[in-house]
């Protein structure tokens, strides 16, 4: 099936790495203009080099910005509509499962994780939802299943998570018919330098393990599977779908309901 964003304005946050990072090149090679939000210049200067090798220079606008900030969210959003004068889809992806095991983690930790999941995620839409409601657009959240279900996560990340799925659901039910709002909660996903390959460079049989008795496929996810999903999400194959929450985890959460 394929899914056209030719002409479409899509920003991206936490895309300088991972699932961000495909899903704004899955964009980009579905024809859509997109915005690459990330923290740490050196990192998007490397995106900008690679990219330009691989899409026009005139598809894809990379921006220094944190989104817990709502200055630099304003800021970036403007230059935005400044460059394409639209922003037709938002996808929130910012997020960080490395916390600590404690039950209840000290505030200062639960602010911390709090901000980055979170406040990112809330940012973001918030400072995006007149320019969406104006080009009747789409806006994807970044969830976990970690916010579905208590898996074992650390307690901050799932409850950070639980809340992004509450505000999309909020959201869609509000800002419908002119804005569609969807979630994904994805599972285990795996790609070089995430979390889960620091988990298997210092326990790999242990993760191995974890994988193939926690997850029916038995194996991880990749970035191009949960871009995949989003791409849907955001696009007009999707336009009856609101306020859904898709989880794409290999199964991992199927015994749960």
């Amino acid at each position: 099936m394929k899914i056209d964003f030719k002409d479409k304005v899509i920003v991206v946050s936490g895309s300088s790495k991972g699932i961000g990072l495909k899903i704004a090149q899955s964009f980009l090679e579905s024809e859509g203009k997109v915005v690459i939000l990330g923290r740490t210049k050196s990192v998007l200067d490397k995106i900008n080099q690679n990219f330009s090798e691989s899409f026009s220079l005139d598809s894809f606008l990379i921006l220094q910005c944190d989104v817990t900030d709502p200055n630099q969210v304003k800021s970036a959003l403007t230059k935005v509509q400044e460059e394409w004068n639209a922003i037709d889809i938002v996808i929130a992806n910012v997020g960080d499962g490395r916390s600590v095991s404690d039950p209840l983690p000290s505030q200062s930790d639960f602010s911390k994780s709090w901000n980055t999941n979170f406040t990112s995620a809330e940012t973001l839409a918030r400072e995006s939802i007149q320019g969406l409601i104006k080009s009747n657009g789409s806006l994807v959240f970044i969830s976990s299943i970690a916010g579905l279900e208590s898996i074992g996560a650390p307690t901050d990340y799932s409850i950070a998570k639980s809340a992004i799925i509450a505000l999309s659901k909020n959201l869609a039910r509000k800002l419908a018919p002119n804005v569609r709002v969807n979630c994904i909660a994805p599972g285990n996903v795996f790609f070089p330098g995430g979390s889960w390959d620091e988990r298997i460079k210092k326990d790999p049989d242990r993760i191995q393990n974890l994988i193939e008795t926690a997850v029916p496929m038995k194996r991880f996810g990749t970035p191009e599977e949960i871009a995949n999903a989003v791409l849907f999400l955001a696009s007009e194959k999707a336009s009856f779908v609101t306020g859904a929450c898709l989880v794409v985890d290999g199964g991992q959460t199927v015994g749960f309901h």
